[in-house]
């Protein structure tokens, strides 16, 4: 009868310290999807802030601007970020930033503020929402020591990516094809995973379900956006309501786009990097 009770002791502790385990695995992951996050929450909270509480002598989309390069440059010189991941940073802020352009001058949203920081209707500011995604994906793959099976290779992954990017444009003239795109990133990537690091255990994810989770987490944050009047889309002219859910599709396939190109930063710089360690004495 004793041992009975010892044994049964001893699976209460072993369960209890595993949810413990559990716990402490959960709370470390939570808190270095937090810290990837920094700029993102900048953003949000800039834009929270100048919808309550104007600025003045200053219009709000210029102030939004100015603050985030602030956020920028105080990330880069405080090495929260680094030179190549800031290089990533305004390769997306510029492909971004041309997409806002297009989709403005199409009349999908608007921006109907005043600034004097805007170009052909688009506050500059915009740009950093798109490089929002690329910061965190460059902090999240550094914090979590992410990396990646079954890569297709740069040619298939930059074009799918570039034939993603196209379709953003063309679906106005022609036929909208992201399904299909999306059909195609499941092919191209059926046997990627990522691997990534929480304390001294390393875990595995299909890469396509990786793009659904983040592209889910950044509608969930257009829909913030939107509310705090970074753009409207027009049927939020008159009253705020949700952005709908097929979005989701759209932030999915420009989740793959960052993905392509933090990838590619990152294997060229590994491929660098063993390169040199060839060659040292």
């Amino acid at each position: 009868m004793q041992t009975k009770q010892s044994n049964g002791t001893g699976v209460t502790i072993r369960r209890q310290n595993l949810y413990g385990r559990a716990f402490l695995q959960l709370l470390h992951f939570g808190y270095q999807q937090a810290m990837s996050c920094i700029f993102p929450v900048a953003i949000f909270g800039t834009l929270a802030v100048s919808k309550w509480l104007a600025v003045p002598f200053i219009h709000r989309y210029d102030f939004i601007l100015l603050l985030l390069i602030a956020v920028q440059y105080f990330m880069y010189r405080s090495r929260l970020e680094t030179l190549d991941e800031i290089k990533v940073i305004c390769v997306f802020h510029i492909i971004g930033l041309m997409l806002e352009l297009y989709k403005v001058h199409m009349g999908s949203w608007s921006y109907p503020e005043p600034g004097y920081t805007k170009w052909l209707g688009v506050p500059l500011y915009s740009g950093f929402m798109y490089a929002s995604v690329a910061s965190y994906m460059c902090q999240v793959w550094r914090r979590l020591k992410m990396d990646m099976t079954g890569w297709p290779g740069m040619v298939p992954a930059c074009l799918l990516g570039a034939a993603i990017y196209a379709n953003f444009f063309t679906h106005h003239f022609i036929p909208d094809f992201r399904w299909y795109l999306m059909a195609l990133v499941a092919i191209v990537f059926w046997k990627t995973r990522i691997w990534y690091t929480v304390r001294a255990t390393t875990y595995r994810m299909p890469l396509t379900v990786a793009f659904l989770l983040v592209g889910f987490f950044i509608w969930l944050a257009e829909n913030i956006a939107t509310f705090f009047g970074a753009w409207k889309y027009p049927d939020q002219h008159v009253i705020w309501q949700p952005v709908g859910f097929g979005k989701i599709s759209s932030w999915f396939l420009l989740v793959i786009i960052s993905v392509i190109i933090v990838a590619q930063l990152k294997y060229v710089k590994a491929g660098k990097t063993r390169h040199n360690d060839t060659k040292s004495p």
